[in-house]
């Protein structure tokens, strides 16, 4: 009966300590997120192939979106292939648009979204060569309408609560393989 009693009060003991050290330790709130470069990728590429006519006059199809990162300006990139049609050309013309974007957090969708939107670089060959010009700078409006305020990453309500804190995200860092979301409190 004793050596069960004692039995009894070491596994007492040792599940008090246990529980303690978890209670201090669980859960633990990160100080930031990071999502990678495949889930940017990922997002930005539901928004293609995407077909429109820009500005009454050409037809334009984007498609293959390939995203990159650009820590350097602490933006990302997006380059897509583009083909534009226009009665002015007899024939449409292919090439290709690199364009990068600040990130922003968005409190409203709670979301992390593509903001200001540039055209760093349009390539067409060809007959297009001539309308280069033209063509960024149609690039640059359409960038405008397709990525601007783009949702690429949405925080869940649960991970901005803890312990009756609102936590909210902070800095947003542009990284060489991913995007880094500092969490700070409200």
């Amino acid at each position: 009966m004793l050596n069960r009693r004692r039995f009894l009060l070491a596994t007492l003991a040792l599940v008090s300590t246990s529980a303690a050290h978890a209670a201090s330790t669980f859960p633990f709130i990160p100080d930031h997120y990071t999502f990678s470069q495949k889930q940017v990728q990922e997002a930005v590429a539901r928004k293609f192939p995407l077909q429109r006519t820009a500005s009454q006059i050409f037809d334009v199809v984007l498609s293959n979106p390939v995203v990159g990162m650009a820590p350097d300006r602490n933006r990302v990139t997006v380059h897509v292939d583009a083909r534009f049609a226009t009665p002015f050309m007899p024939n449409s013309v292919s090439g290709a648009f690199t364009m990068s974007t600040q990130l922003a957090y968005d409190p409203q969708t709670l979301s992390v979204v593509l903001v200001s939107p540039t055209v760093d670089n349009s390539q067409f060959n060809g007959d297009a060569a001539q309308y280069n010009q033209q063509i960024a700078n149609v690039g640059a409006a359409l960038a405008a309408q397709l990525l601007e305020r783009y949702a690429i990453y949405t925080v869940k309500p649960e991970e901005l609560q803890f312990a009756g804190v609102s936590y909210e995200p902070g800095t947003i860092t542009v990284l060489t393989n991913g995007i880094r979301v500092q969490i700070v409190e409200k």
